[in-house]
Formats: C-alpha cells, structure tokens, sequence
C-alpha cells in the first residue's frame, strides 16, 4: 500500500499551526465603519431592512464613535440624511448640513479619522445623484455641486473625502476645488468601480435615497463588464485620486483582484448593505453561523486584495478579532 509523500494536513492538525501558516490576516485597522446621521437630538432609528445599523443624531453618533475608537477601529464614513430636500441637494454644501454637523462633533470628541461620502442623492428629493435635465443626471452642472460639497466637508473637518455619484471627471473637479481652497492636503478616496447593483437595496432605507423616478443605470457601471472597472479605476487615478474603491464586494471579488493587481495604490472594498443583510437574515433564521460567515467573508475581500473594507460588520468583527 502507497501513501502520500505529500501530507498537507501536516500543517491544518490543530489552531496554533493553522495560526502560524495563515497567509491573510485581518486586522480592526482596515476597517471602516459607515454611519447615518440625522438631525434632531436623542435620536436612534433602527433601519429595519439592516439589524443593528441605524439613522442616529450627531450626540449618539459621538457616542457611537467613542465605542468604535475604543475598539481599535481607526476610522468612520458619515452620510447625511437632512430634514429638507429639494432638486439640487442643497443640503450637501450647506455649512450647517447635517454631515458638516456629525464632522465637527466627531472631530472634537474623538481622534478618529473621518471620511465622508460625496453624493447628492440623499439630499434631492429625486433621489438622484445630481441635477436632473430633460430627464436625466446632467453630468457637468452636477460636478460644480459635488466640488461645493466637498470643499463643505473639507471646511468642517473632514480627513478625507469620498465622492460616490460615478459623474465622469467628478475627482479632477473635486481635487481642483480642495486645492484652490487650501485642502491640498485633504486625500480623495473614490469610488471608481461602482456598478449598478442589486445589493443596495436596504441603503437605499438607510439613506432615505431611493430613485423617485427611473433608476441610476445610465451612470453606475453594467454588472457584466471587467475591462470597464479597469479604465474607470485608470481614469480617477490619472485625475488624482489617492484611494480607489470597488463597489459592491462579494459579488466582484475578482474586480477587487484586478484593479489591486493594475495600480500602485491602496484598494478599499465596500461589504455593502445587501451583502451585511443577506447574512444577518440567514442568521436570524438559523441558517448559518453568523460570526464564523462574516469573518469569512471579510477574510475572502482581503484576500482579493482589499487593503481596506467599508463594513457594516466592523464592530462585530473588531469583536471577533
């Protein structure tokens, strides 16, 4: 009788030796927490189509920020929810925009480093992600509102700033406007590869930015396409973007490998909404180990290639880890 010379079991017999040869680790400080904040005071609403994520007033936003410092993870995403909302978003770029509020609270009360999202989409009460003519997003008239929106954030506090509304040229605005108003030192991290996807579904309660009319196909990318998240990514890394993200996770691992393997700078991955839900629902009904799955999962976007991961899990996993 021959055996094997070859004997991978070797080194998978116990935890330490399994420990010992891991070859991907995941760390609390790639990760990325997103939050929603809301106007009002005392103010938790848990979304229902996402258990445990929440719309949350600034005061319990600095509140959430504190336990998620004491966690060791080392930084948020702020998206607003304002109580007015009209066609070209204005609260945005307003001073006193809910976002600008959440910035200056969690700078002062905390020293995480705080990114916020550049979009106009919870802001219009269209629900899209700029200024609609004849029907459709008009890509440049929307580029001049995303630079006062960035510069807003920016002028409140903000580390970095990430624009998600896929308008084409939007980061070369965006980096002309910091610079002229002296944030050149203010990071861009963009969400270059985003495409129009299924997994959005329960942001979309989240952020209270559901299309009111149509969908966001004729700007986010088609599903089916690879060459494309390539150029795209090309394209905001030649127009100064310092950070570029791939957008959903689970479903385009191989996006992730990719443009990992096609640039020199750091990839972010979003383990979006859907993705945190589907999870959670299959746990709730006793399918899955939930703990087990979600490190799974963020072990699966590392390996890919993520240097960094937005995700609803961060808490949880910071926990695990």
């Amino acid at each position: 009788m021959e055996f094997p010379i070859v004997r991978s079991r070797r080194l998978r017999s116990g935890e330490t030796i399994r420990r010992m040869v891991r070859e991907t680790r995941l760390s609390p400080d790639e990760f990325i927490y997103p939050l929603f904040a809301v106007e009002g005071a005392s103010v938790k609403n848990e979304i229902s189509s996402m258990p445990g994520v929440y719309q949350m007033s600034v005061d319990n936003i600095v509140e959430e920020c504190r336990e998620v410092e004491k966690l060791g993870i080392p930084a948020v995403i702020l998206f607003g929810i304002p109580d007015h909302k009209d066609g070209e978003g204005s609260g945005a770029y307003a001073s006193d925009g809910i976002v600008q509020k959440a910035v200056r609270a969690v700078k002062e009360n905390t020293g995480l480093y705080v990114i916020t999202d550049v979009c106009l989409c919870e802001y219009t009460d269209h629900g899209h992600c700029g200024v609609i003519i004849d029907g459709d997003v008009d890509n440049d008239s929307t580029l001049e509102l995303l630079q006062k929106e960035a510069v807003s954030h920016a002028e409140a506090g903000a580390d970095m700033v990430a624009p998600s509304d896929m308008m084409d040229g939007r980061v070369m605005a965006i980096r002309e406007a910091l610079d002229e108003n002296g944030f050149d030192g203010v990071p861009i991290m963009s969400y270059a590869v985003k495409y129009a996807s299924g997994y959005y579904g329960p942001f979309r309660e989240a952020a209270e930015s559901t299309p009111a009319f149509g969908d966001r196909r004729s700007y986010q990318m088609d599903p089916a396409n690879r060459r494309e998240a390539l150029k795209e990514a090309a394209q905001d890394i030649n127009e100064g973007a310092d950070i570029i993200m791939v957008k959903p996770a689970l479903a385009y691992m191989d996006i992730i490998r990719e443009v990992k393997d096609s640039c020199d700078l750091p990839v972010a991955a979003y383990n979006v909404s859907g993705e945190y839900s589907m999870i959670k629902a299959a746990s709730r009904l006793g399918w899955i180990d939930e703990d087990r799955v979600v490190m799974e999962t963020l072990t699966g976007m590392k390996r890919a290639g993520a240097d960094m991961i937005i995700t609803y899990f961060a808490k949880q996993a910071a926990m695990l880890l």
